[in-house]
């Protein structure tokens, strides 16, 4: 069982406003190493907070064994016959889909940044520019048996009159618009619906009557949100710990596979209600309220989506994934401050750890779902963990970085330019995330 992370959020946010960046960096550092003989093997970095960051934000769509490496300290490695993620070899043993290595692949991605128009254009890192294309020839490969890339025909065929939904935040969108390029090869999906701000979106691909629902709800939960397309708030996020988000469980029961998601979004500043009644917060320190933090309402709130998943007696037959939460990897500074992911290659064994909030967030959803096996099976329920969180933590050099704007340095530019290095290119390594993805439905 992993340890708890436990941690004085309130002083620790307060360090973060008296304090300058250096500072804070070096405080945080001899934190660390404190907490890293207290708690052995829970080790996290010093990365401070990237709970204001523009890529956490929903934008318009506009013209555009888990580690990879040998499991460290900081990753909790999840067995498969644990959540019932397994794959065969030739042999037919089992194997683990998130324990492996990622590994040279010559052949060409399943589809082009200019072949796919599902792309967003903040993810389109060609066409903004990016120069170098080395990221897309990776592969992961699981140790002791062979990801086959997937087959959309097949897949497709498989899932006739079936409904997907993925239900989140930004990354969500990004899963989604690599599952519809992947898809597309085979037949283009059509939209047959958006929200005014296309955050909530709908396609079918009608050869195969299969429609696919990208659902924006970031906290999974009720929540008031008052930031601007920008990303510039106006008042403390107002979260309802105990009352899930309508929007997606007013049509849960039609789903067949459900993917469910959430991490980034729980670190911004919030009030935490509960019965409307107003329990604490997390970084509001104008407000005369108890310090809860964000791991407190994480908890809270995947503990109630689970009671929903189990309880309701909805969806039975169908397949839920929980997607982990995915980390980022600015170098030399946060976005804030001159963050950037220039690598070109996959990282190297033990040149990444994760930082202080992605541990935290990491350390609930283990957690959580280690308790929620059990009740999967009692329940009835096919309940799979889509663990892609560690594999990617290898991959700094599937970014847009600077790319996430068209072509930021034509013309002799040189002005600083903000880094995307949360979001991922397309096509890039989350392809990766639906050929295990598909590899888990079809023999799941």
């Amino acid at each position: 069982m992993v340890k708890k992370l436990v941690y004085n959020w309130k002083s620790w946010w307060m360090s973060l406003q008296k304090n300058n960046y250096f500072v804070l960096k070096l405080g945080v550092s001899f934190l660390l190493v404190g907490l890293a003989f207290r708690l052995l093997l829970n080790r996290s970095s010093d990365f401070p907070s990237v709970s204001h960051s523009p890529f956490l934000e929903n934008t318009q769509i506009s013209t555009s064994s888990i580690s990879s490496v040998n499991p460290r300290g900081n990753i909790k490695q999840i067995t498969t016959q644990e959540y019932g993620i397994e794959s065969s070899d030739s042999e037919g043993k089992k194997c683990d889909l998130f324990n492996g290595d990622w590994v040279p692949y010559q052949e060409e991605p399943l589809y082009t940044n200019s072949s796919c128009k599902w792309i967003e254009a903040h993810q389109n890192c060609m066409t903004n520019g990016r120069p170098d294309k080395d990221y897309l020839y990776w592969k992961w490969k699981p140790r002791g048996c062979e990801l086959t890339r997937v087959y959309p025909e097949k897949f497709l065929e498989l899932m006739r009159s079936k409904t997907w939904a993925f239900i989140g935040d930004s990354i969500s969108r990004n899963h989604v618009q690599s599952f519809l390029c992947v898809l597309s090869t085979v037949e283009k999906a059509i939209e047959v619906y958006h929200d005014e701000n296309y955050k909530s979106r709908k396609w079918i691909f009608q050869s195969y009557n299969f429609t696919v629902s990208v659902m924006w709800s970031p906290f999974l939960a009720e929540a008031a949100i008052f930031e601007d397309i920008n990303g510039v708030s106006t008042s403390e996020i107002e979260l309802h710990l105990d009352k899930l988000d309508k929007n997606w469980t007013n049509i849960y029961p039609t789903f067949d596979y459900t993917i469910f998601s959430a991490g980034k979004w729980f670190t911004k500043s919030a009030i935490y209600y509960e019965n409307n009644i107003v329990l604490g917060s997390h970084n509001c320190p104008k407000r005369n309220l108890t310090e809860l933090g964000f791991n407190f309402a994480y908890r809270k709130v995947i503990r109630n989506v689970l009671d929903y998943i189990f309880e309701s007696n909805h969806n039975k037959g169908g397949m839920v994934f929980f997607r982990t939460s995915t980390p980022d990897h600015f170098e030399g500074g946060e976005w804030f401050s001159g963050g950037v992911c220039k690598r070109k290659l996959p990282a190297k064994e033990g040149e990444f750890q994760l930082n202080v909030l992605d541990r935290v967030l990491r350390d609930v959803e283990v957690e959580e779902f280690e308790k929620a096996v059990v009740r999967a099976s009692d329940n009835g329920v096919k309940f799979r963990l889509l663990d892609v969180g560690p594999l990617s933590l290898l991959r700094p050099d599937g970014h847009p970085g600077p790319y996430r704007f068209f072509h930021p340095f034509a013309k002799g530019k040189s002005e600083k330019v903000i880094s995307d290095c949360l979001h991922w290119c397309l096509p890039g390594p989350i392809d990766t995330w639906n050929d295990i993805l598909m590899e888990m439905v079809v023999n799941g």
